[in-house]
C-alpha cells in the first residue's frame, strides 16, 4: 500500500512539476497568498518555483537567522528553499528534499535562473534524508508529511538531524476529527493532502515520541478551498509532455491533481474536518536527567 502511495504522489506532482503553473497564473499566485505568502515574497523568487501547492508559509515563523543550515522537506519547485536562502545569507544553507526527479530538476533551474549559490536540492524521500545527525539548525516542510506513508520515520529522521536546540517550524494538514470513509480511502483526496493527513493530537505524540519537545500546533484559520482557485489554470501541459506549443491541454482521462482535489472539495466540507497548521518543536539541548541516572 504504502509503495502504491508513494508512486501516486510521484506521478502526480511529477506532473504539476512539468506543468507551466507558476506565480504568473493568477489562480497559483491566489493560493500562495491565501495561505501567508505576500506579494513581495512571491515576486522575489522565480516565479516557476510557486506552483500553488502550499498550505502554509513556514519561513514567516521559523525565525530564520543568518548563517543557519535550514533544510525544507518536500521542497517541490523551491518556493521556501529560496526565501530561506535570503534569510541566511551566503554564509548560511539553504537544502531542498524531494522525492520526484522533475520537482528536483525544476528545482535546480529555478536556482540556476535565479542565481542562488547557497542552495542545494537532493532526490529523496524524507523519512530518509541525506544529510548527517545534528547538522542542520531549522527543518521547515510545507504541506508535505500528510504525504509521508511512515510519518513517525519523518520525526525521526527530522530529530536525528538537528543540532541540539534546534527547532522544527511546518505547515502541514491535520485532521479536528476522522474523515468520512469516501475521503479517508480516497487516492485523490491522499494525494491532494486531505485522506494522508492525521489527528493533531496524533501530531504532537509522534513529535514528542520522536524526542522533540515544546510541541505546539496552531490551526491558522486558512480556508482550505482556496485550491480551487488553481482548477482553471492546472490543465495545460507544458510543451515538454504534450510536444505541441503548449497552447494544447492533458487529455480529459489524465485529471490533474488540482482538479481531483477541487473535485473532493466540492463533495465534501475540509474545513469542518481539517487544518491548515502551523507546527513548532524543539530539540533538546541534552537528555534530561531523571534521578540519579540520565533516561536512555
Amino acid at each position: 500500500m504504502a509503495e502504491q502511495v508513494l508512486e501516486s504522489v510521484q506521478s502526480k506532482y511529477g506532473a504539476v512539476a512539468e506543468s507551466t503553473l507558476s506565480s504568473n497564473d493568477e489562480g497559483v499566485r491566489a493560493v500562495a497568498e491565501a495561505f501567508g505568502y505576500s506579494a513581495e515574497e512571491l515576486t522575489s523568487i522565480p516565479a516557476e518555483a510557486n506552483m500553488g501547492l502550499s498550505c502554509g508559509n513556514p519561513t514567516a515563523t521559523a525565525n530564520i537567522r543568518t548563517g543557519e543550515v535550514v533544510v525544507d522537506l518536500g521542497s517541490g519547485g523551491g518556493l521556501d528553499v529560496f526565501l530561506a536562502a535570503r534569510m541566511v545569507g551566503p554564509t548560511g544553507r539553504a537544502i531542498g528534499i524531494d522525492m520526484t526527479p522533475s520537482m528536483i530538476e525544476r528545482a535546480r533551474a529555478n536556482a540556476v535562473s535565479g542565481g542562488y549559490t547557497n542552495v542545494e536540492f537532493y532526490q529523496s524521500t524524507i523519512d530518509r534524508i541525506p544529510l548527517p545527525d545534528s547538522s542542520v539548525d531549522c527543518v521547515i516542510s510545507n504541506c508535505v508529511i500528510n504525504l509521508a506513508p511512515d510519518k513517525q520515520a519523518v520525526f525521526r529522521e527530522i530529530a536525528r538531524v538537528l543540532k541540539p536546540g534546534g527547532r522544527v517550524a511546518i505547515s502541514d494538514i491535520a485532521l479536528k476529527e476522522e474523515l468520512p470513509e469516501a475521503v479517508a480511502t480516497s487516492m485523490a483526496a491522499y494525494v491532494g493532502c486531505i485522506a494522508g493527513a492525521i489527528l493533531i493530537e496524533e501530531y504532537r505524540n509522534g513529535l514528542a515520541q520522536a524526542g522533540l519537545e515544546h510541541v505546539q500546533i496552531v490551526d491558522s484559520g486558512a480556508d482550505l478551498n482556496a485550491y480551487a482557485k488553481v482548477e482553471n489554470q492546472a490543465g495545460c501541459c507544458s510543451p515538454a509532455m504534450d510536444g505541441d506549443d503548449g497552447s494544447s491541454c492533458c487529455a480529459p482521462s489524465s485529471a490533474t491533481l488540482h482538479e481531483e482535489l477541487t473535485e473532493v472539495l466540492s463533495k465534501y466540507n475540509v474545513n469542518q474536518g481539517a487544518a491548515s497548521v502551523k507546527i513548532y518543536a524543539l530539540k533538546p539541548t541534552a537528555k534530561t536527567c531523571c534521578g540519579p541516572n540520565c533516561c536512555a
